[in-house]
C-alpha cells in the first residue's frame, strides 16, 4: 500500500474514532508510517488543564507538565504568535530560558527537529499539533515538502475530534471588546509602542494599561502577546 493511500485511510479512520484513546491508536500507526519519532497533539484550556495526546517518554510528559513549560515552551509562544506551520528552526532559543528547556527536553529524547501546526479552533481555542524527529536539516525539509500539506489535514482532524470528546473543555465565548480596546490590541499588534499607542489614541499612558488589562482580562490571556494572539485569532481585531 503506497504512502498517499494509508494517509488516506488514516483520515479515514480519524473520522471514526470516538475517544481520545482511539484517537491516539490512529496516531501511532501514523507515526509508522511517516517514520518520525514523535507526534503530539496538545490543547491547554481555559482553566490550564492540559490535554491531548504525545509519543513523548511518560518521564517528559511528566516533566513538562509539573514544571509548567507550557508558559515558557518556545514552541508554543512563537506559534501564538503565528497561523501558518512552524519549523522549530525559525523560533528563537537565543534566551537563558529557552536554552535551559531545550537542553532538558533533548536530556529526555526529544529530537533536534521539529515542525508544529497551530490550530485556532472555536471560541479562541488554541492548540497544537506536532512532529518531532532527529534528523539532519536537509532530510528535514525533504520531510516537510513530502508531507507539510497531508500533516495541516491531519492536525485540523484530530482537533476537530478532540472538541467532540471534550465538550466540557471547550472555552466560553469571550465578552465583546469595547471600541477603545480594540484600537488599544490593534495598534499594539501593529507594533506600535505603548507610548505611541497613547499618543494616537489621544489618552495618558495609564489609561492605556487600563484599557490593555480589561481587553486581557476578557480575552482570558496570559499576557499583551497571548492577548493580541488571541484577538486575532478570534477575528475581533484585524491587522
Amino acid at each position: 500500500m503506497g504512502t498517499e493511500v494509508e494517509l488516506g485511510q488514516i483520515l479515514q479512520d480519524l473520522e471514526n474514532t470516538n475517544t481520545l484513546e482511539e484517537l491516539s491508536n490512529v496516531a501511532e500507526r501514523l507515526r509508522g508510517i511517516l517514520q518520525v519519532e514523535h507526534l503530539t497533539y496538545h490543547w491547554v484550556d481555559g482553566a490550564g488543564d492540559q490535554y491531548g495526546y504525545t509519543t513523548y517518554s511518560d518521564a517528559w510528559d511528566e516533566r513538562y507538565r509539573n514544571k509548567n513549560y507550557h508558559r515558557i515552551d518556545p514552541v508554543i509562544l512563537g506559534c501564538f504568535q503565528r497561523f501558518h506551520p512552524v519549523d522549530w528552526k525559525s523560533l528563537d532559543w537565543s534566551s537563558r530560558i529557552a536554552k535551559s528547556f531545550l537542553e532538558d527536553a533533548r536530556s529526555h529524547g526529544v529530537g533536534n527537529q521539529g515542525y508544529s501546526i497551530p490550530i485556532r479552533g472555536p471560541n479562541g481555542q488554541f492548540a497544537l499539533f506536532t512532529v518531532n524527529h532527529s534528523c539532519d536539516d536537509q532530510t528535514w525539509q525533504r520531510f516537510i515538502s513530502t508531507y507539510g500539506r497531508e500533516l495541516i489535514l491531519v492536525a485540523h482532524y484530530i482537533n476537530r475530534k478532540a472538541l467532540e470528546f471534550e465538550k466540557d473543555r471547550q472555552p466560553d465565548s469571550a465578552r465583546n471588546l469595547s471600541p477603545r480596546e480594540i484600537d488599544a490590541i490593534t495598534l499594539l499588534a501593529l507594533g506600535y509602542s505603548r507610548a505611541q499607542v497613547a499618543h494616537s489614541l489621544s489618552i495618558s499612558e495609564h489609561t492605556l494599561r487600563v484599557y490593555i488589562e480589561s481587553a486581557r482580562s476578557k480575552l482570558g490571556a496570559h499576557n499583551t502577546t497571548h492577548a493580541i494572539a488571541t484577538a486575532l485569532s478570534r477575528g475581533l481585531i484585524v491587522v
